[in-house]
């Protein structure tokens, strides 16, 4: 059961949306997308600005007519509901939103604790759904129903890693993580794997975990220090990265340290500033230097938010367009339900190839998309773009 408090967030919210996207004079001819989104919780900048390129993308296709399906326009529609950043959140808001509000499909959740479980819900009522930034490969295996816009982590992990082994000369790896965490067990696994494939057992002497919601990392840190490495991986999320290095090079660690997609939200470095100068993470796009449809995207988004929009939020607005190109993709939307879920899914399944403003996609039979990784690197406190890494 969902409780009141819930119950309440999820009114509020689909309120302001529907007032945002025009809905109310939409009728039965709107099409209902569904937001299942981290509005609160440990990492809210992530369902912010999730929820802010959704409502930018409905406002500007509704403006200019609407979605085209079977020779008609039709406005769209935007139901949001708050996950607050956790499994049983994202179960709830996903039962709710394909349940009570019969979207059409499913948009989110962004971070994999949450989307995994949603995944499960969403494939077991056949609704689809696109999860902007999951990139763990639970969310999408086995599902059919299930798609993201996102690199997966078995391609991210020996991705860094490869790069930090070329770029350090590093032979030895420490890896730092939370355990319970989905995407940054995840990542911290494929990079385990990776590293000890090129560089022999043993060559990640120090593999240590805390749990989410940990400040203080002392005595793995002190392990990490013992262990003498080259280069230390922390897959993490952007709030909790100024910690650990803060306090890794309070340690006295100088090495490298490097990490995950999580990184990537302009909150990093207004919290870490200049102290996480000289670290280099994974990203899906770096908005310094964009140009061309990403750039009008972060425009846009900073001029409606009055900040540069994160990764995710760059990802929400491609997973729009192929929820979009999903519908359209369907001769018409017949108004029986499971029928028209159905065709957006044969509809989402069927693109193979896909220009977007985090890059050119190529899905597979999985839903999951091949496409390249931006390595960045923070300077004089600011994210810029270091190189390209392609599969």
């Amino acid at each position: 059961m969902m409780g009141s408090s819930a119950l309440m967030r999820l009114f509020v919210s689909t309120v302001v949306v529907c007032v945002l996207a025009g809905c109310g004079g939409s009728g039965d001819d709107s099409v209902v997308i569904g937001l299942n989104v981290e509005s609160t919780g440990s990492i809210p900048n992530v369902g912010a600005h999730s929820q802010a390129a959704a409502e930018m993308f409905v406002e500007e296709i509704n403006a200019a007519g609407g979605v085209t399906v079977g020779g008609e326009q039709r406005t769209l529609e935007l139901v949001t509901a708050d996950n607050e950043g956790t499994a049983a959140g994202a179960t709830e808001a996903a039962e709710s939103l394909i349940g009570d509000d019969e979207v059409l499909v499913m948009v989110g959740p962004n971070a994999s604790v949450a989307a995994v479980p949603a995944g499960a819900v969403a494939d077991e009522l056949e609704t689809p759904m696109i999860s902007p930034w999951s990139t763990n490969p639970s969310t999408t295996l086995g599902r059919p129903w299930v798609f993201r816009a996102p690199f997966i982590d078995s391609f991210q992990g020996p991705i860094l890693g490869a790069f930090a082994a070329e770029e350090f000369g590093a032979e030895r790896a420490c890896v730092l993580f939370a355990a319970d965490s989905d995407a940054p067990r995840g990542v911290a696994e494929s990079f385990r794997v990776g590293w000890e494939t090129n560089h022999g057992s043993g060559s990640v002497p120090a593999y240590e975990t805390f749990a989410t919601g940990d400040e203080e990392f002392t005595d793995q840190l002190e392990a990490i220090a013992a262990a003498d490495c080259d280069l230390l991986f922390t897959p993490q999320y952007y709030n909790e990265v100024p910690l650990i290095v803060r306090q890794a090079r309070a340690r006295g660690l100088t090495i490298p340290i490097v990490g995950n997609d999580g990184w990537s939200d302009p909150q990093l470095t207004e919290r870490c500033g200049a102290d996480c100068d000289g670290t280099f993470y994974g990203a899906h796009y770096i908005a310094a230097g964009a140009t061309g449809p990403t750039k009008e995207f972060i425009d846009k988004f900073e001029a409606r938010q009055g900040e540069v929009p994160s990764d995710v939020g760059a990802l929400t607005w491609d997973a729009m367009q192929l929820v979009t190109q999903a519908i359209e993709n369907c001769a018409d939307l017949s108004g029986d339900l499971a029928a028209d879920r159905a065709c957006v899914r044969e509809g989402m399944a069927s693109i193979r190839e896909f220009e977007g403003i985090t890059g050119t996609m190529s899905f597979d039979n999985q839903g999951d998309p091949n496409k390249c990784m931006v390595i960045a690197t923070i300077e004089g406190g600011a994210a810029r773009f270091y190189k390209s890494v392609c599969p």
